[in-house]
């Protein structure tokens, strides 16, 4: 495992090859939204913090997610939205993320397309959670998410949708799933993990 500021290096190499990013979707009918993957930059390695939904929310309640929502008008791109969704949702501000790139947008079945945006947030950033939208938030090592070994594939069958299959990832009894693992495992192909399964 590279120490920190090489792995920071390298992810910070590995997303600066990408294309730029379709920031919206406008044929399909899907709602354009965008999240940041923020990655805390402790000395004893970096961790992904991630968020657990309120049970009352009318998508995904309860589900562990990446902080970020709708892309507005107001927004100048997907980046300006998931920076002013993750101000609202966890309480830190854009000007305290170091953007470092973005990753190819993903579309759900639930209608959304989302860009996600990839940056490094200090570790002694202090938290304020909107607990209308926020239950709690989980931080989650960067060596956990680049072993291939830890994402599984499933499925469930959903009304209206049908036998749906999807990746996974358990980490101390908090089930990933869905578009966040999704992306998760965009990311980890990024930076050169093998054995995430097709």
């Amino acid at each position: 495992m590279l120490d920190d500021d090489d792995m920071r290096a390298l992810i910070t190499e590995k997303l600066s090859r990408l294309p730029p990013p379709t920031a919206v979707d406008t044929r399909h009918g899907l709602r354009n939204a965008a999240v940041l993957l923020p990655l805390l930059d402790y000395v004893g390695g970096i961790r992904l913090l991630l968020t657990q939904r309120t049970q009352h929310l009318h998508h995904h309640p309860g589900q562990i997610s990446l902080p970020g929502g709708i892309i507005e008008v107001s927004d100048a791109s997907p980046i300006a939205a998931a920076l002013r969704e993750t101000e609202e949702e966890i309480g830190v501000p854009s000007d305290k993320v170091d953007v470092i790139g973005q990753l190819e947008p993903i579309s759900t079945r639930t209608g959304f397309h989302i860009v996600p945006v990839v940056g490094f947030i200090a570790a002694d950033v202090p938290l304020a959670l909107d607990r209308f939208e926020v239950e709690s938030v989980l931080e989650v090592p960067l060596e956990f998410l680049l072993n291939g070994g830890n994402y599984q594939r499933q499925s469930r069958l959903i009304d209206g949708a049908g036998d749906i299959s999807y990746y996974a990832l358990d980490y101390d009894g908090k089930i990933i799933w869905g578009a966040t693992a999704k992306i998760l495992v965009d990311f980890a192909r990024q930076l050169g993990v093998v054995g995430i399964p097709d």
